[in-house]
């Protein structure tokens, strides 16, 4: 995700509270994300593929099985900050933007979401 920057640039204080998720291609952990819940509301960041692996369906089906497990916990509201020009591939998840944008290391995000 932020393959120039030290580990504990995406470090964050909560991150032992969170669930990690990861796909491999045989031996190899190719794409990654991480939940977290809170009340009826879960947040999934950290999401990311290896370069070589990106456009292989790997985020697609490793999004598509967390969104499937968020979905049966009975919350109401699923979201994540996305990069701008990533937004049409939420959208394939049913999240939908929302006014709420910020920039962060020079890239612009919006927060996308889904009311379940």
């Amino acid at each position: 995700m932020w393959p120039n920057k030290k580990v504990d640039y995406v470090k964050l204080p909560d991150d032992e509270q969170g669930q990690h998720f990861g796909l491999f291609v045989g031996e190899e952990l190719v794409s990654i994300v991480s939940t977290f819940i809170t009340s009826n509301e879960a947040q999934f960041r950290k999401f990311a593929t290896l370069n070589e692996f990106q456009g292989k369906g790997h985020g697609t089906t490793l999004l598509t099985y967390l969104m499937t497990e968020l979905e049966l916990q009975n919350l109401k509201r699923i979201w994540c900050n996305a990069r701008v020009d990533k937004t049409n591939f939420y959208k394939r998840f049913g999240l939908t933007t929302t006014q709420n944008t910020f920039s962060k290391g020079g890239v612009d995000y919006v927060v996308m979401e889904k009311i379940v």
